[in-house]
């Protein structure tokens, strides 16, 4: 896929500024209280959301392979009465909400899938559940929050199927596959599938459904329940992968000189490959890594073998330094490596762009995210480094990803268990405020179009 820079014309930038300042000033205190049932709603619907957070979590499935969950969405989508599409992109479900009123179509999404971790919370609902990752049984886990974001985004869709006559325009309720990646398909074969939000986005589904922005939020466990942060521009760094082959020749481990040595020559490939950061990189427009996170090699203490296979992944904050890293890479392992006498096969896929939050679309909204969090949003400046596969719906349309906090009060947030920890715990008193901003980013978005519709400019 080709990155690609979008500039707005001065015209855009400038209406889209004066819609953000009014809203965030006049408009805002005008409204303030108007979004009273929201609230209520959420309060009151707390109990079922719990409920099937809880039961996602006791029955979580990896990547591409979560049919009892999409069931599980579909079932109570139908009965919110709800127009529902399955089997999207393979697992996903969309479901489409038409207001009482003329308005904007907006996409709302939530990832189901789960990760295979082995759960250590001690929850009496915690997974047992075990999966098929790429052939071999492993243990099941929520262990990132996506059974929270399915529950919030069921929550906010019965929510606005009972509130029709509040909303203006369409809503899009997408639950999508396989974020966490795929756990049944080769990303380095040859015409590899598609998977997750990519593969929805290259399926149409913005097209199809028309939708105008796309809004997501993630659990976090650096900040605490009920409140919202949000970035603007640049939220995630890019994500890439790579798998370097190394064939040398194999030989007593006595007489090195006999062979050639993969191993050498991968711990020579792996320092080569940290000076793509620390000398082809331009740091002064961002950051990058490279990680190796797996070596596969050798059977015996007194065998030199003759292959190597490891994997790692690329990190970027800059679609300038991402391309110097992925691009680079490749003939840097080839000339290391022969170097040696060690041949290298090194193949780079392209996982995931950066996600970048739409700056008009994201400050326009702060009033949105406030209200849904009692007072308690605000923006910060300093980008997560993990990715998310959000990025290929933002780049198609604008697009707005924040975090919702989940660790509670009393707990040290320096040391609560992270995201992918087995130890992670969510507060599900979280939820709440994160139905609530579902429903207020469909509310805020169709006042933020109608500042934008008498000038015409494209949303």
């Amino acid at each position: 896929m080709k990155l690609r820079t979008t500039t707005p014309s001065a015209l855009s930038q400038a209406l889209a500024l004066s819609a953000a300042l009014s809203l965030s000033s006049g408009a805002a205190q005008s409204q303030e209280g108007s979004h009273d049932w929201v609230k209520a709603a959420a309060d009151g619907q707390a109990a079922q959301v719990i409920e099937w957070r809880r039961h996602l979590h006791q029955n979580p499935e990896l990547g591409n392979q979560e049919l009892k969950t999409s069931a599980f969405v579909a079932e109570h989508l139908r009965q919110m009465g709800l127009e529902v599409h399955s089997g999207v992109a393979g697992t996903g479900v969309v479901a489409v909400l038409h207001g009482a009123h003329p308005g904007p179509t907006v996409g709302l999404r939530a990832d189901m899938d789960a990760l295979p971790i082995k759960e250590a919370t001690g929850l009496p609902f915690a997974s047992q559940a075990q999966g098929q990752f790429f052939g071999k049984t492993v243990d099941v886990m929520h262990a990132c929050g996506h059974d929270g974001h399915t529950s919030m985004l069921l929550g906010a869709a019965q929510i606005l199927s009972a509130h029709q006559d509040q909303v203006s325009g369409t809503v899009v309720f997408i639950f999508q596959p396989a974020e966490e990646g795929p756990s049944n398909i080769d990303i380095y074969a040859k015409n590899a599938q598609s998977w997750g939000a990519r593969r929805m986005v290259q399926e149409g589904v913005i097209e199809q459904y028309g939708i105008q922005a796309m809004f997501a939020l993630h659990v976090l466990s650096s900040s605490r329940t009920g409140h919202i942060t949000y970035k603007v521009g640049t939220a995630f760094n890019s994500s890439d992968s790579f798998r370097i082959r190394l064939h040398g020749t194999q030989t007593h481990g006595s007489a090195p000189w006999l062979g050639a040595d993969p191993i050498v020559a991968a711990g020579s490939v792996i320092s080569a490959m940290q000076t793509l950061v620390s000398r082809r990189t331009d740091v002064t427009q961002g950051m990058g890594v490279v990680s190796v996170g797996s070596i596969h090699a050798g059977t015996a203490n007194n065998i030199i073998p003759a292959d190597l296979e490891m994997q790692g992944t690329i990190r970027a904050d800059n679609a300038r330094i991402r391309k110097t890293l992925t691009e680079a890479l490749p003939d840097l392992v080839e000339q290391t490596a022969a170097a040696q006498q060690v041949k290298a096969e090194t193949k780079v896929v392209e996982m995931m762009p950066l996600t970048i939050n739409s700056a008009q679309l994201t400050r326009a909204l702060a009033p949105a995210m406030s209200k849904a969090a009692d007072g308690n949003a605000k923006e910060v400046f300093q980008l997560l480094p993990g990715s998310e596969d959000f990025a290929y719906f933002a780049e198609k349309v604008p697009g707005m990803y924040v975090f919702l906090g989940q660790t509670a009060p009393g707990i040290d947030l320096a040391t609560a268990p992270v995201v992918h920890s087995p130890n992670v715990m969510l507060d599900e008193n979280t939820l709440v405020t994160g139905v609530r901003a579902h429903i207020e980013f469909v509310l805020g978005y169709a006042e933020y179009a109608k500042q934008l519709t008498p000038h015409k400019v494209k949303l």
